[in-house]
């Protein structure tokens, strides 16, 4: 396909060009997808963001959810929101295999994850139902949730990293 001059038409050159961009933008997904680490098998709830699969502890990336010793208030009473999360991460991983995709890893050397147990997306879904906020990710979810008020957005809370923040660890 050669012009009268002997070269490619513009339109060709504006084609390669937008596809070059495409792909690149497809290789970063790519490269991500490849360096991931598939981790599959039964799954042991730590709190309402962390879990144990095949003997690795994981941070369920993109969210954050109340501590488990978090509490909420709804009306004049407490409620303990952070065992509620814990619990709802629970139910969500049931007791078949988890399947889930470690990314890196964080400062703790958990491995960050997205897990999914059967076509349910884990994180996406303990965002929705208002068990955990978005951090980084699924902002649409925690929007969505909101609105509705479920799960911890029908009381008052804080922030979980805040809660951390106002609530240091006392580890030995």
């Amino acid at each position: 396909m050669l012009s009268r001059r002997g070269r490619p038409p513009l339109w060709l050159g504006l084609v390669i060009v937008m596809g070059l961009a495409a792909l690149a933008g497809a290789g970063r997904e790519a490269a991500r997808w490849l360096r991931s680490e598939r981790i599959t098998g039964a799954a042991e709830v730590i709190d309402g963001d962390s879990l144990r699969v095949g003997g690795r502890e994981l941070r369920l990336e993109g969210i954050d959810a109340p501590e488990y010793r978090q509490t909420c208030r709804r009306g004049d009473s407490e409620e303990p929101c952070g065992r509620q999360a814990r619990e709802a991460l629970a139910r969500l991983v049931g007791s078949g295999p988890l399947h889930c995709d470690v990314d890196a890893t964080d400062r703790y050397g958990r491995g960050l994850a997205t897990c999914r147990a059967g076509a349910v997306e884990i994180n996406r879904m303990l965002v929705r139902d208002g068990m955990a906020v978005a951090f980084g990710r699924y902002e649409d979810e925690e929007a969505a949730a909101q609105a509705a008020r479920r799960g911890i957005w029908a009381t008052r809370f804080q922030r979980p990293a805040d809660w951390r923040t106002s609530h240091p660890r006392s580890d030995p």
